[in-house]
């Protein structure tokens, strides 16, 4: 294969991809690597402190755009995106919000349970369905979901971020069997143990950071910016063939 075809391959050029949780980590990290894929990017979060990913996507030379919805009311969350639909054709959808609440199961509050599903879940899948809407007429886009590697084990202290995360992997599998033949691509990448907001409790354990990362056969957490790659992949027409899978990207960890 030539070097020009290789890059029309994973090429971006064109597209417009709506990122949710963008503001930090992994969510910024992909809303960047797509731009500097090519494509335009909508940025989508909860608060108005999206000036770094802005920032960073408009180094790239692409257009970037702004959308405050908060995904804890999962009944707003798609008609919350309406208008950008009604002005914006989003080609690639990554939903990557999500949020994590720890405590022993037998102590774990309703409300941190609902939280947690509202957001990882609920409203994941009523945004999907609200931007599938106009991918299905034109039979074509990307859907990328950010499962975990807890789609996979139990883990410690998170029974409704666990919870989510395999219903996310499943959900997955659901829609590329109703999707893939109308040229809709739905797959998930499930991070492993990534430096994140959302693992800052865990590294700033000295014991649980430890046990963490001397388990991972990479030998360190993961960044933001492994993940990256592979939701470049995703979204490109190098995966026009992959329907339904949850790509680890875990520096080992399940292997181990």
């Amino acid at each position: 294969m030539s070097r020009n075809g290789l890059e029309r391959m994973f090429s971006l050029s064109g597209k417009t991809a709506l990122v949710t949780g963008a503001r930090t980590g992994i969510g910024q990290a992909i809303a960047v690597a797509l731009a500097e894929a090519g494509a335009d990017v909508v940025l989508l979060g909860h608060q108005d402190n999206m000036q770094e990913t802005e920032r960073l996507v408009a180094e790239t030379g692409r257009r970037h755009r702004t959308v405050l919805l908060d995904l804890a009311d999962p009944s707003a969350a798609a008609a919350g995106v309406q208008g950008l639909l009604a002005e914006e054709r989003i080609d690639i959808l990554v939903n990557n919000a999500g949020i994590i609440r720890r405590a022993p199961a037998v102590q774990y509050r309703e409300r941190d349970w609902y939280d947690v599903m509202n957001v990882n879940l609920h409203a994941l899948f009523w945004l999907t369905q609200a931007v599938a809407k106009p991918m299905l007429e034109r039979r074509q886009g990307k859907i990328i979901h950010i499962a975990s590697v807890l789609s996979f084990q139990g883990g410690i202290l998170v029974p409704a971020y666990t919870a989510s995360k395999h219903a996310v992997a499943g959900l997955t599998k659901a829609l590329a069997n109703e999707w893939a033949a109308l040229g809709v691509q739905v797959n998930a990448i499930a991070p492993g143990y990534v430096a994140t907001n959302n693992t800052e409790a865990l590294r700033k354990d000295p014991d649980r950071n430890e046990a963490i990362r001397s388990r991972i056969p990479a030998g360190r957490w993961g960044e933001p910016a492994d993940i990256a790659g592979a939701a470049v992949f995703l979204a490109s027409p190098a995966s026009d063939y992959v329907n339904g899978h949850v790509l680890v990207v875990d520096g080992g960890w399940l292997a181990r």
